[in-house]
């Protein structure tokens, strides 16, 4: 059989990695189909360095772009593809083989302000109610996902699968000593660690992390921490350096944005308690990442997150500022509690792998086929 999987997302923060991870692990389990990769030219070299066992179809159709619904039904025929993998909400209109689909969250159903129109709002709700309906099995990373997906949309339930994510193995990978000590010379890191990783978009609640922040600060024996928040650029979100400055705490306070994955496993393992209250994640890998490194872990006990932690991490309202401020200061003084949240940590994130995510997917593939 001939499957073509949509790699043109493949840099992507969240989808990236479930491209890259399913990349690199399908070609172990199955040597019998053949494989095509649907992306960009410009990505070539990424792609073939991956895996010799694909072959690969570029394409120049945008994601969400009116042309992608005529050329990758074409290119599906042009291969004679039996399965198409959309590894995000949107189907072509016209599908000229079975189909699958990974619809990670509905992040734009909830949060519409992150859309740049109403006719965005609609496309965006019309594509995932389609792509539910015309393919063959649905996967999604999350028991919280495939509420919301049921809760939204009118779909068979059985329709669905729940594959959780894994952790890259880079995010484990070995660090010479020289190498977190180079890091925390070249960032000036002193004293305590409280991080946050992700992109800063409002449902982040990276402001409320500021101002429960600020509120921790208010006991001397907290002067020593700094709060580091890895992800977007600051200058994207002019909000959040108002509240740095409105909390007074703009000298505490250090946005780094994007780091290489070797500089972001330091900067976990110099943590000293990651803190993740997010309002809403389709699945929220981070947390075990950092869990991983054996960083405690506080984070939201809504959406996915209460799911993928387990009791693994203090879970707290993130609404509201004082319960985050009180479980930061739980864990930066309760050593009891710090041992018992970084032994469980790095059990419960043993627990997701991309070896066994994938096997799932091509189980899915599988079903799908037949």
């Amino acid at each position: 059989m001939r499957i073509a999987i949509d790699v043109r997302k493949i840099h992507d923060f969240g989808i990236g990695t479930y491209l890259r991870n399913l990349i690199r692990h399908i070609p172990n389990l199955d040597s019998v189909n053949e494989y095509t990769l649907l992306g960009y030219r410009r990505d070539e070299e990424l792609l073939r360095s991956l895996s010799t066992r694909f072959r690969h179809s570029f394409v120049k159709a945008r994601n969400y772009s009116l042309s992608e619904h005529l050329t990758i039904p074409f290119v599906l025929k042009r291969i004679r593809a039996d399965l198409y993998h959309a590894p995000h909400y949107v189907l072509p209109y016209y599908m000229p083989c079975r189909s699958v689909v990974t619809v990670h969250d509905v992040i734009h159903l909830l949060f519409p302000q992150y859309l740049p129109s109403r006719f965005a709002v609609h496309y965006a709700r019309h594509m995932i109610g389609r792509a539910l309906e015309k393919a063959e099995l649905v996967m999604t990373v999350s028991k919280a996902s495939k509420r919301d997906l049921l809760g939204f949309f009118d779909v068979e339930e059985s329709k669905i699968r729940v594959i959780p994510n894994g952790i890259d193995p880079a995010m484990t990978c070995e660090l010479e000593p020289f190498e977190l000590d180079r890091v925390k010379q070249r960032f000036q890191l002193q004293g305590r660690i409280a991080l946050f990783v992700g992109n800063i978009k409002p449902h982040k609640n990276v402001e409320r992390l500021i101002g429960a922040f600020a509120k921790l600060r208010e006991a001397s024996q907290f002067s020593d921490v700094t709060l580091i928040v890895v992800g977007d650029e600051i200058s994207k979100y002019p909000s959040l350096r108002r509240a740095v400055e409105r909390q007074g705490v703009r000298a505490n306070v250090r946005f780094f944005g994007f780091v290489p994955e070797r500089t972001l496993v330091a900067l976990y393992r110099a943590a000293d308690v990651f803190v993740f209250p997010s309002l809403y994640e389709g699945f929220g890998l981070p947390p075990l990442e950092a869990m991983a490194n054996g960083t405690p872990v506080v984070t939201s006990k809504i959406s996915s997150l209460p799911e993928v932690v387990g009791d693994a991490a203090l879970t707290v309202d993130p609404y509201n500022i004082d319960e985050i401020a009180e479980a930061m200061k739980n864990v930066l003084t309760d050593e009891a509690l710090r041992a018992r949240l970084t032994r469980k940590g790095r059990v419960r994130a043993g627990q997701f792998s991309w070896e066994e995510a994938v096997a799932r997917i091509h189980a899915t593939y599988v079903e799908a086929l037949q």
